[in-house]
């Protein structure tokens, strides 16, 4: 099966820079370092430190539209781009996971949530991708990753990878979908077929794949996360 993406090593070398990735998986923190003139674009917000040689261009490449496609999509309108050398930390603003993996050039499909940052060489575009990619990652846009290079995956709670032999169908909560290869069969329903109970399970709606396929999925759901603290959640008090 032609592989999207490589699962690389917490540290190691690749695509001309160092990297290593710490405190995985609650608190995972993404040190690169940086050749001279060696680009990186992150997401806005995403730095945590860097030297002092790093230079930090803010831009929104792609221009208006780009922005407009990007903020759709969940992400910053503005990319950030760091140029080396130095050393540049990055994290994502949950706690959780960062993953470094290697696309090989077959495009690959990301959450908005679940992208941290990406080496010279990938091409990172907001696209629409319709009601059916509102429902997988709740935006009607959708990233595409194509080219080759290193991506940093990030996930609430761990991150994890799961293959499909050819013509292995699976279902994933669309809560928990982080990546999945572009061309990649796949369709968005109901958990079970009765709507009575793929409500009451809690489990909603389920995106089925059909294999080969490489699916790369948090273990943890924010929404979810956020709908067990609002009951314990201070009450805004009347004015009445």
């Amino acid at each position: 099966m032609d592989n999207a993406v490589t699962m690389l090593p917490d540290h190691g070398h690749a695509h001309g820079m160092d990297y290593r990735i710490d405190f995985r998986p609650t608190a995972a923190l993404a040190t690169l370092t940086l050749p001279p003139g060696h680009v990186v674009r992150a997401e806005s917000g995403a730095m945590v430190s860097m030297g002092g040689d790093v230079t930090l261009d803010s831009s929104m490449e792609g221009g208006l539209w780009g922005a407009v496609k990007r903020t759709a999509g969940g992400r910053s309108g503005f990319v950030s781009r760091f140029s080396g050398p130095g050393e540049l930390a990055l994290a994502p603003p949950a706690p959780g996971d960062v993953v470094p993996v290697e696309l090989t050039g077959r495009p690959y499909a990301i959450a908005a949530h679940g992208y941290l940052a990406s080496s010279d060489g990938v091409e990172i575009e907001t696209g629409w991708g319709g009601a059916k990619s509102f429902f997988t990652s709740d935006s009607a846009f959708v990233l595409r990753a194509s080219g080759v290079g290193v991506v940093l995956l990030s996930a609430f709670g761990a991150l994890v990878h799961r293959t499909l032999a050819p013509g292995e169908r699976h279902l994933v909560d669309t809560g928990h979908l982080i990546a999945w290869p572009a061309d990649t069969h796949y369709t968005v329903r109901k958990a079970t077929r009765s709507l009575f109970r793929s409500l009451t399970s809690g489990a909603g709606l389920v995106a089925e794949f059909t294999g080969p396929a490489d699916l790369l999925l948090q273990t943890r759901d924010l929404r979810a996360l956020a709908s067990a603290l609002t009951p314990h959640l201070p009450k805004p008090e009347s004015n009445g």
